[in-house]
Protein backbone atom coordinates (compact mmCIF):
# COMPACT_ATOMS: atom_id res chain seq x y z
CA UNK A 1 0.00 0.00 0.00
CA UNK A 2 2.42 2.58 -1.15
CA UNK A 3 0.73 5.96 -0.73
CA UNK A 4 -0.19 8.00 -3.76
CA UNK A 5 2.35 10.74 -3.02
CA UNK A 6 5.12 8.20 -3.62
CA UNK A 7 3.48 6.98 -6.80
CA UNK A 8 3.60 10.30 -8.67
CA UNK A 9 5.23 9.91 -12.03
CA UNK A 10 4.68 6.15 -12.19
CA UNK A 11 2.66 6.24 -15.41
CA UNK A 12 5.24 8.43 -17.11
CA UNK A 13 8.13 6.33 -15.84
CA UNK A 14 6.56 3.06 -17.03
CA UNK A 15 5.85 4.59 -20.42
CA UNK A 16 9.50 5.58 -20.71
CA UNK A 17 10.63 2.07 -19.78
CA UNK A 18 8.42 0.38 -22.33
CA UNK A 19 8.72 2.95 -25.12
CA UNK A 20 11.58 1.27 -27.03
CA UNK A 21 10.20 -1.04 -29.69
CA UNK A 22 10.18 -4.71 -28.81
CA UNK A 23 11.67 -7.27 -31.16
CA UNK A 24 11.58 -11.04 -31.52
CA UNK A 25 14.49 -13.44 -31.79
CA UNK A 26 14.62 -17.19 -31.12
CA UNK A 27 10.88 -17.06 -30.30
CA UNK A 28 11.59 -14.45 -27.61
CA UNK A 29 10.23 -10.91 -27.60
CA UNK A 30 12.13 -8.39 -25.49
CA UNK A 31 12.28 -4.60 -25.28
CA UNK A 32 15.49 -3.01 -26.50
CA UNK A 33 16.19 -1.59 -23.05
CA UNK A 34 15.41 -2.57 -19.47
CA UNK A 35 16.30 -1.25 -16.03
CA UNK A 36 17.04 -3.64 -13.18
CA UNK A 37 17.87 -2.83 -9.58
CA UNK A 38 20.50 -4.94 -7.84
CA UNK A 39 22.67 -5.29 -4.78
CA UNK A 40 25.53 -2.84 -4.42
CA UNK A 41 28.70 -2.74 -6.51
CA UNK A 42 31.08 -5.53 -5.57
CA UNK A 43 28.40 -7.81 -4.14
CA UNK A 44 27.72 -11.31 -5.45
CA UNK A 45 24.24 -10.18 -6.42
CA UNK A 46 25.61 -7.37 -8.59
CA UNK A 47 28.09 -9.67 -10.30
CA UNK A 48 25.35 -12.17 -11.10
CA UNK A 49 22.96 -9.52 -12.41
CA UNK A 50 25.76 -8.11 -14.57
CA UNK A 51 26.50 -11.53 -16.06
CA UNK A 52 22.87 -12.07 -16.98
CA UNK A 53 22.52 -8.57 -18.39
CA UNK A 54 25.61 -9.04 -20.54
CA UNK A 55 24.27 -12.36 -21.85
CA UNK A 56 20.96 -10.78 -22.85
CA UNK A 57 22.78 -8.00 -24.66
CA UNK A 58 24.97 -10.42 -26.60
CA UNK A 59 22.24 -12.92 -27.48
CA UNK A 60 19.19 -10.70 -27.93
CA UNK A 61 20.51 -7.15 -28.26
CA UNK A 62 18.66 -6.00 -25.15
CA UNK A 63 20.56 -3.40 -23.13
CA UNK A 64 20.01 -3.75 -19.38
CA UNK A 65 20.99 -0.85 -17.13
CA UNK A 66 21.68 -1.85 -13.53
CA UNK A 67 20.89 0.54 -10.67
CA UNK A 68 22.70 -0.83 -7.60
CA UNK A 69 21.78 -0.11 -4.00
CA UNK A 70 23.06 -1.30 -0.66
CA UNK A 71 19.63 -1.14 1.01
CA UNK A 72 16.37 -3.04 0.64
CA UNK A 73 14.40 0.19 0.24
CA UNK A 74 16.84 1.39 -2.41
CA UNK A 75 16.37 -1.79 -4.44
CA UNK A 76 12.59 -1.95 -4.13
CA UNK A 77 11.60 1.71 -4.42
CA UNK A 78 12.41 2.02 -8.16
CA UNK A 79 10.21 -1.01 -8.86
CA UNK A 80 7.28 0.34 -6.89
CA UNK A 81 7.62 3.78 -8.48
CA UNK A 82 7.77 2.28 -11.96
CA UNK A 83 11.34 3.39 -12.61
CA UNK A 84 12.70 -0.14 -12.98
CA UNK A 85 11.31 -3.26 -14.63
CA UNK A 86 12.87 -5.92 -12.43
CA UNK A 87 15.13 -6.23 -9.42
CA UNK A 88 17.65 -8.68 -8.03
CA UNK A 89 16.40 -8.99 -4.45
CA UNK A 90 17.07 -10.94 -1.28
CA UNK A 91 14.89 -11.82 1.69
CA UNK A 92 13.59 -8.25 1.79
CA UNK A 93 10.85 -9.31 -0.63
CA UNK A 94 9.43 -11.52 2.12
CA UNK A 95 9.39 -8.56 4.51
CA UNK A 96 7.93 -6.28 1.83
CA UNK A 97 5.19 -8.80 1.03
CA UNK A 98 4.27 -9.05 4.71
CA UNK A 99 4.72 -5.37 5.61
CA UNK A 100 7.31 -6.07 8.31
CA UNK A 101 10.60 -4.52 9.48
CA UNK A 102 11.38 -1.42 7.37
CA UNK A 103 8.27 -2.08 5.28
CA UNK A 104 6.05 -1.68 8.33
CA UNK A 105 6.32 2.11 7.87
CA UNK A 106 3.00 3.83 7.23
CA UNK A 107 3.83 4.66 3.60
CA UNK A 108 4.74 1.07 2.74
CA UNK A 109 2.75 -1.91 3.93
CA UNK A 110 2.31 -5.30 2.18
CA UNK A 111 3.55 -5.17 -1.42
CA UNK A 112 2.33 -7.26 -4.36
CA UNK A 113 5.66 -8.68 -5.52
CA UNK A 114 6.34 -11.70 -7.70
CA UNK A 115 9.48 -13.60 -8.65
CA UNK A 116 10.60 -15.16 -11.92
CA UNK A 117 13.49 -17.25 -10.62
CA UNK A 118 15.91 -17.45 -7.70
CA UNK A 119 19.31 -19.07 -7.32
CA UNK A 120 19.46 -21.82 -4.66
CA UNK A 121 21.60 -20.76 -1.70
CA UNK A 122 22.15 -21.94 1.85
CA UNK A 123 22.64 -20.53 5.32
CA UNK A 124 23.09 -22.21 8.67
CA UNK A 125 24.68 -22.06 12.09
CA UNK A 126 28.32 -22.86 12.77
CA UNK A 127 29.81 -23.56 16.20
CA UNK A 128 33.40 -23.29 17.30
CA UNK A 129 35.22 -26.56 17.91
CA UNK A 130 36.24 -25.19 21.31
CA UNK A 131 32.60 -25.10 22.51
CA UNK A 132 30.24 -27.72 23.90
CA UNK A 133 27.80 -27.18 21.02
CA UNK A 134 28.02 -30.30 18.90
CA UNK A 135 24.50 -30.41 17.42
CA UNK A 136 21.36 -28.28 17.23
CA UNK A 137 20.20 -29.99 20.43
CA UNK A 138 23.05 -28.30 22.34
CA UNK A 139 22.11 -24.71 21.51
CA UNK A 140 20.16 -23.88 24.65
CA UNK A 141 22.21 -21.49 26.77
CA UNK A 142 24.95 -21.10 24.16
CA UNK A 143 26.14 -17.65 23.10
CA UNK A 144 24.75 -16.88 19.64
CA UNK A 145 25.68 -13.90 17.47
CA UNK A 146 23.01 -11.42 16.29
CA UNK A 147 23.47 -8.33 14.12
CA UNK A 148 21.69 -5.07 14.92
CA UNK A 149 19.22 -3.76 12.32
CA UNK A 150 19.71 -6.83 10.10
CA UNK A 151 16.29 -8.48 9.70
CA UNK A 152 17.50 -11.07 7.18
CA UNK A 153 20.28 -12.29 9.46
CA UNK A 154 17.93 -12.31 12.44
CA UNK A 155 15.33 -14.30 10.51
CA UNK A 156 17.95 -16.87 9.50
CA UNK A 157 19.02 -17.35 13.12
CA UNK A 158 15.47 -17.48 14.46
CA UNK A 159 14.49 -20.06 11.83
CA UNK A 160 17.46 -22.26 12.75
CA UNK A 161 16.63 -21.96 16.44
CA UNK A 162 13.01 -22.87 15.66
CA UNK A 163 14.26 -26.10 14.09
CA UNK A 164 15.66 -26.98 17.53
CA UNK A 165 12.42 -25.92 19.24
CA UNK A 166 14.06 -22.79 20.65
CA UNK A 167 13.65 -19.01 20.49
CA UNK A 168 16.23 -16.25 20.98
CA UNK A 169 15.19 -16.17 24.64
CA UNK A 170 16.64 -19.67 25.06
CA UNK A 171 20.17 -18.62 24.10
CA UNK A 172 22.61 -15.97 25.19
CA UNK A 173 22.13 -13.29 22.52
CA UNK A 174 25.29 -11.38 21.72
CA UNK A 175 24.55 -8.26 19.65
CA UNK A 176 27.02 -6.82 17.14
CA UNK A 177 26.84 -3.56 15.17
CA UNK A 178 27.57 -5.30 11.88
CA UNK A 179 28.08 -8.67 10.25
CA UNK A 180 31.83 -8.18 9.97
CA UNK A 181 32.12 -7.44 13.67
CA UNK A 182 30.18 -10.61 14.50
CA UNK A 183 32.42 -12.76 12.30
CA UNK A 184 35.56 -11.21 13.76
CA UNK A 185 34.27 -12.09 17.23
CA UNK A 186 33.60 -15.66 16.12
CA UNK A 187 37.10 -16.04 14.69
CA UNK A 188 38.50 -14.70 17.98
CA UNK A 189 36.50 -17.24 19.99
CA UNK A 190 34.30 -14.62 21.70
CA UNK A 191 30.95 -16.17 20.70
CA UNK A 192 29.96 -19.84 20.39
CA UNK A 193 27.63 -19.84 17.38
CA UNK A 194 26.93 -17.55 14.41
CA UNK A 195 24.73 -17.67 11.28
CA UNK A 196 26.69 -17.85 8.03
CA UNK A 197 26.48 -18.76 4.37
CA UNK A 198 28.81 -21.43 3.05
CA UNK A 199 31.09 -18.98 1.24
CA UNK A 200 31.88 -16.47 4.01
CA UNK A 201 35.61 -15.77 3.84
CA UNK A 202 35.98 -15.42 7.62
CA UNK A 203 35.26 -19.13 8.00
CA UNK A 204 38.64 -19.86 6.45
CA UNK A 205 40.22 -17.83 9.24
CA UNK A 206 38.22 -19.71 11.85
CA UNK A 207 39.20 -23.00 10.23
CA UNK A 208 42.86 -22.14 10.66
CA UNK A 209 42.34 -21.13 14.29
CA UNK A 210 39.65 -22.37 16.68
CA UNK A 211 38.06 -24.58 14.05
CA UNK A 212 34.33 -24.86 13.46
CA UNK A 213 31.59 -27.26 12.42
CA UNK A 214 28.15 -26.87 10.88
CA UNK A 215 25.06 -27.69 12.93
CA UNK A 216 23.04 -30.00 10.70
CA UNK A 217 19.28 -29.61 10.21
CA UNK A 218 18.27 -33.01 8.87
CA UNK A 219 15.54 -33.11 6.23
CA UNK A 220 14.24 -36.21 8.03
CA UNK A 221 13.21 -34.11 11.05
CA UNK A 222 9.68 -33.30 9.87
CA UNK A 223 8.67 -31.53 13.09
CA UNK A 224 11.79 -29.39 13.07
CA UNK A 225 11.16 -28.28 9.50
CA UNK A 226 7.51 -27.63 10.26
CA UNK A 227 8.66 -25.13 12.88
CA UNK A 228 11.13 -23.58 10.40
CA UNK A 229 8.53 -22.99 7.69
CA UNK A 230 6.09 -21.61 10.25
CA UNK A 231 8.72 -18.98 11.03
CA UNK A 232 9.58 -18.25 7.37
CA UNK A 233 7.96 -19.99 4.41
CA UNK A 234 10.91 -19.32 2.08
CA UNK A 235 13.16 -22.01 3.63
CA UNK A 236 13.51 -25.66 2.65
CA UNK A 237 16.07 -28.39 3.43
CA UNK A 238 19.24 -28.34 1.34
CA UNK A 239 22.38 -30.47 1.45
CA UNK A 240 25.58 -28.62 0.59
CA UNK A 241 28.73 -30.39 -0.56
CA UNK A 242 30.81 -27.32 -1.40
CA UNK A 243 31.91 -24.50 0.89
CA UNK A 244 33.97 -23.81 3.97
CA UNK A 245 34.21 -26.92 6.13
CA UNK A 246 32.06 -28.86 3.66
CA UNK A 247 32.87 -31.59 1.13
CA UNK A 248 31.30 -34.55 -0.65
CA UNK A 249 32.49 -36.69 2.26
CA UNK A 250 31.37 -34.18 4.87
CA UNK A 251 28.15 -32.49 3.63
CA UNK A 252 26.09 -30.01 5.63
CA UNK A 253 22.28 -30.05 5.94
CA UNK A 254 21.21 -26.42 6.09
CA UNK A 255 18.46 -23.85 5.47
CA UNK A 256 17.90 -23.64 1.72
CA UNK A 257 16.56 -20.41 0.24
CA UNK A 258 16.82 -18.30 -2.91
CA UNK A 259 19.38 -15.53 -3.35
CA UNK A 260 19.27 -13.45 -5.40
CA UNK A 261 15.68 -13.53 -6.65
CA UNK A 262 14.68 -11.87 -9.93
CA UNK A 263 11.67 -9.88 -8.78
CA UNK A 264 8.96 -7.71 -10.30
CA UNK A 265 5.48 -6.41 -9.45
CA UNK A 266 2.40 -8.61 -9.66
CA UNK A 267 1.02 -6.09 -12.15
CA UNK A 268 3.88 -6.67 -14.63
CA UNK A 269 2.53 -7.86 -17.96
CA UNK A 270 2.40 -11.65 -18.21
CA UNK A 271 4.04 -11.73 -21.62
CA UNK A 272 6.87 -9.49 -20.41
CA UNK A 273 7.68 -11.84 -17.52
CA UNK A 274 7.27 -14.92 -19.72
CA UNK A 275 9.64 -13.63 -22.40
CA UNK A 276 12.32 -12.49 -19.96
CA UNK A 277 12.41 -15.85 -18.21
CA UNK A 278 12.49 -17.65 -21.56
CA UNK A 279 15.34 -15.42 -22.71
CA UNK A 280 17.35 -16.01 -19.53
CA UNK A 281 16.81 -19.74 -19.91
CA UNK A 282 18.06 -19.67 -23.50
CA UNK A 283 21.01 -17.46 -22.53
CA UNK A 284 22.02 -19.70 -19.60
CA UNK A 285 25.04 -21.21 -21.42
CA UNK A 286 26.37 -17.67 -21.88
CA UNK A 287 26.40 -16.76 -18.18
CA UNK A 288 26.59 -20.06 -16.27
CA UNK A 289 30.39 -19.89 -15.98
CA UNK A 290 30.61 -16.23 -14.93
CA UNK A 291 31.52 -17.26 -11.37
CA UNK A 292 31.46 -20.30 -9.10
CA UNK A 293 27.75 -20.08 -8.27
CA UNK A 294 26.21 -19.02 -11.60
CA UNK A 295 25.60 -22.62 -12.63
CA UNK A 296 22.98 -22.76 -9.87
CA UNK A 297 20.75 -20.49 -12.00
CA UNK A 298 19.85 -23.54 -14.10
CA UNK A 299 16.09 -23.21 -14.42
CA UNK A 300 15.42 -26.71 -13.08
CA UNK A 301 16.85 -25.42 -9.79
CA UNK A 302 16.06 -21.69 -9.85
CA UNK A 303 12.48 -22.03 -11.07
CA UNK A 304 11.15 -23.79 -7.99
CA UNK A 305 9.37 -22.82 -4.80
CA UNK A 306 9.68 -21.78 -2.03
CA UNK A 307 10.77 -18.19 -2.53
CA UNK A 308 10.46 -14.82 -0.84
CA UNK A 309 7.35 -13.95 -2.85
CA UNK A 310 4.98 -15.91 -5.11
CA UNK A 311 5.99 -16.67 -8.69
CA UNK A 312 4.63 -14.43 -11.44
CA UNK A 313 1.97 -15.97 -13.76
CA UNK A 314 4.20 -15.28 -16.77
CA UNK A 315 7.04 -17.21 -15.16
CA UNK A 316 4.72 -20.06 -14.21
CA UNK A 317 3.52 -20.27 -17.82
CA UNK A 318 7.06 -20.80 -19.07
CA UNK A 319 8.01 -23.14 -16.23
CA UNK A 320 5.02 -25.31 -17.12
CA UNK A 321 6.13 -25.40 -20.74
CA UNK A 322 9.55 -26.58 -19.57
CA UNK A 323 7.99 -29.28 -17.40
CA UNK A 324 9.51 -27.77 -14.23
CA UNK A 325 6.45 -26.43 -12.40
CA UNK A 326 4.72 -29.05 -10.23
CA UNK A 327 1.44 -29.33 -8.33
CA UNK A 328 3.44 -28.85 -5.12
CA UNK A 329 4.88 -25.60 -6.49
CA UNK A 330 1.40 -24.40 -7.38
CA UNK A 331 0.05 -25.29 -3.94
CA UNK A 332 2.84 -23.33 -2.26
CA UNK A 333 2.29 -20.38 -4.59
CA UNK A 334 -1.46 -20.30 -3.94
CA UNK A 335 -0.92 -20.39 -0.19
CA UNK A 336 1.65 -17.59 -0.30
CA UNK A 337 -0.67 -15.38 -2.35
CA UNK A 338 -3.45 -16.03 0.17
CA UNK A 339 -1.12 -15.00 3.01
CA UNK A 340 -0.25 -11.75 1.26
CA UNK A 341 -3.91 -10.98 0.60
CA UNK A 342 -4.66 -11.53 4.28
CA UNK A 343 -1.83 -9.19 5.25
CA UNK A 344 -3.21 -6.54 2.91
CA UNK A 345 -6.65 -6.89 4.50
CA UNK A 346 -5.15 -6.64 7.98
CA UNK A 347 -3.17 -3.56 6.94
CA UNK A 348 -6.33 -1.84 5.72
CA UNK A 349 -8.21 -2.76 8.89
CA UNK A 350 -5.31 -1.66 11.11
CA UNK A 351 -5.11 1.67 9.27
CA UNK A 352 -8.77 2.34 9.99
CA UNK A 353 -8.41 1.26 13.63
CA UNK A 354 -5.34 3.46 14.10
CA UNK A 355 -7.16 6.47 12.70
CA UNK A 356 -10.15 5.83 14.94
CA UNK A 357 -7.89 5.52 18.00
CA UNK A 358 -5.86 8.58 17.11
CA UNK A 359 -2.57 6.67 16.73
CA UNK A 360 0.18 9.07 15.64
CA UNK A 361 2.63 8.33 12.85
CA UNK A 362 5.30 7.75 15.50
CA UNK A 363 3.19 5.04 17.09
CA UNK A 364 2.08 3.36 13.88
CA UNK A 365 4.78 0.67 13.56
CA UNK A 366 4.27 -0.63 17.10
CA UNK A 367 0.50 -0.50 16.60
CA UNK A 368 0.72 -2.46 13.32
CA UNK A 369 3.05 -5.09 14.74
CA UNK A 370 0.71 -5.70 17.66
CA UNK A 371 -2.37 -5.72 15.42
CA UNK A 372 -0.74 -8.16 13.01
CA UNK A 373 0.33 -10.49 15.82
CA UNK A 374 -3.14 -10.52 17.35
CA UNK A 375 -4.91 -11.13 14.02
CA UNK A 376 -2.43 -13.36 12.24
CA UNK A 377 -4.24 -16.61 12.92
Amino acid sequence: MFHSNLMKGTVVAVAMLTAPAAFAQDDVTLPKTMIWTSYDLGSTGYVEASAMADALDKKFGTAVRLTPSGTAIGRLLPLVRGRANFGFMGNEILFASDGTYEFAAADWGPQDLRVLMGRPAAVGLVAGNDTDVETMADLKGASVGFVEASPSTTMNTEAALAFAGLTPDDVNKVMYPGYGAMMSAFVAGEVDVVPVTTTVAALREAEAGRGFHWLDMSADDAEGWKRVTARASLFQPITMTKGAGISEENPAELLGYSYPQLTTLASTDEDEAYNLLKALDQAYPDYKDANAVMANWKLEDSGRTPSGAPFHPGAIKYLKERGIWTDADQAWNDQRIAEIEKNKEMWAAATKAAKKQGISSDGWVAFWEQYRTENAQ
